[in-house]
């Protein structure tokens, strides 16, 4: 088969070295995804491969990566495996929108910002609708996007406290075998929710808040009873929750508050009878306008990559257990017919 030629023009080398990184390593993850050979040579850079698409693909994800690379971001192994999945799909224009939304920055200056289209979508959803589900796997942001969203809402005074909250442990909340007082018994299940923050404000300024009352970290069963008006609130490990718990909560919330719940479906910690408040809220609340649902996948994983496909092939896995678990359903039918 005949070989398919393109090429970039790239007058900037350190940017060049950034999108090949360390050692080439980028360069070479790029060859061995696309299956095509990139080459440097005389203020281009050189793309050959058998196959047209993938040489187009890899066109796409240079030219993305360098525009990056060029606007100060920090290319990582996340961003280019990122990268070259939107340009398969012709989508990497879309990455344009992200690098210039900063939500607040850490307390060592980091700028925190959506990584992925998908997490964009859920900021976008957070800032226009009073109720957002984030759902998704392990490492897509939910929660930490939503506590950043807090934190500047907090800073902007556009609400007078954060509350954040989780059930304590599966979902009957049993802390009576746990040593200490109450706060030592939740301590363990909130400490997730205190590290976050103690990076988006540093722990001096989140221990002056807490005392102030202005953060609220606390388990589910807290929010019983109470009306919460101005406020931020993030309701964490919402798949562990009771169709009961679910409604108690939502039930809360009053005038000028927010509200965002995650939830990661594949991680309920619930007893196989116990039906997950998350799910029924899904099933119930989809058609409220002011409610948003906001889906997060494998792609927008921004953990270490091997995360990533630890996430996909348990995907995988799934679908192929519900496949055939319809199948077998399909086929005792069949046969009762």
């Amino acid at each position: 088969m005949e070989e398919v030629y393109d090429r970039i023009a790239c007058n900037d080398l350190e940017h060049v070295r950034n999108v090949f990184g360390e050692f080439d390593s980028y360069g070479k993850l790029m060859e061995n995804e696309l299956h095509v050979s990139l080459v440097l040579r005389d203020g281009e850079i050189r793309i050959t491969g058998k196959d047209a698409g993938e040489v187009e693909t890899a066109k796409g994800a240079l030219t993305e990566l360098l525009r990056l690379s060029e606007a100060g971001e920090i290319i990582d192994r996340q961003k280019v495996e990122y990268v070259i999945s939107l340009s398969r799909e012709h989508k990497e224009q879309l990455l344009d929108r992200l690098g210039k939304d900063v939500i607040c920055h850490t307390v060592q200056g980091k700028p925190v910002k959506p990584k992925t289209v998908g997490q964009k979508t859920y900021v976008d959803a957070i800032r226009e609708r009073m109720i957002v589900f984030g759902i998704g796997p392990a490492g897509t942001g939910k929660t930490y996007l939503a506590m950043a969203m807090a934190v500047r809402s907090l800073k902007n005074d556009e609400i007078t406290r954060i509350i954040l909250t989780r059930p304590a442990i599966e979902a009957g909340e049993k802390l009576g075998f746990l040593p200490g007082d109450l706060q030592s018994k939740v301590d363990p299940y909130l400490r997730p929710l205190y590290d976050a923050l103690y990076q988006l404000m540093g722990p001096e300024a989140f221990q002056r808040n807490m005392e102030k009352g202005l953060i609220e970290v606390a388990p589910l069963a807290y929010m019983r009873g109470r009306t919460l008006d101005n406020a931020f609130i993030i309701l964490d490990e919402a798949q562990n929750t009771t169709p009961a718990q679910m409604k108690m909560f939502l039930t809360r919330i009053g005038f000028g508050s927010k509200v965002i719940i995650t939830g990661d479906k594949t991680q309920k910690d619930l007893s196989p009878d116990t039906v997950s408040g998350l799910d029924t809220a899904e099933r119930v609340l989809r058609n409220i306008e002011e409610i948003a649902f906001v889906y997060l996948t494998s792609a927008d994983v921004v953990r270490h990559p091997l995360v990533m496909k630890i996430v996909r092939a348990y995907e995988e896995h799934e679908q192929r257990t519900r496949a055939r678990e319809k199948g077998r359903y399909a086929g005792i039918h069949g046969r009762k017919k």
